[in-house]
């Protein structure tokens, strides 16, 4: 009994904190990173799961059918900002990520 007591407790707590997702489809459309003016755009067409951003990245957009994640580290876990599609955000430099 209290073995369950503590995995439903585990649960919420990672619900919480964007640990545990619901099921969903992956996002169509595309998530645009800039870096530098010396570098082509990075373009992730219909991601899914959780990527790592480039090293150098600066501004994430999405131009998906859904909400984006980013994380400030690259494992997309714990706290996250939410980019709307259609929206763009600066990024954290060097071990960032996102999920869609």
């Amino acid at each position: 009994m209290r073995t369950r007591a503590v995995l439903v407790s585990l649960i919420a707590a990672g619900s919480m904190l964007g640990l545990a997702a619901p099921a969903q489809a992956a996002a169509s459309g595309d998530v645009v990173v800039f870096s530098t003016e010396a570098q082509p755009l990075d373009v992730y067409r219909d991601p899914a799961g959780c990527r790592q951003l480039p090293t150098v990245a600066h501004v994430l957009t999405n131009q998906t059918d859904g909400p984006v994640r980013v994380y400030g580290n690259p494992f997309c876990l714990g706290p996250s900002l939410v980019v709307q599609p259609g929206y763009g955000t600066h990024v954290p430099g060097g071990a960032g990520s996102f999920s869609a």
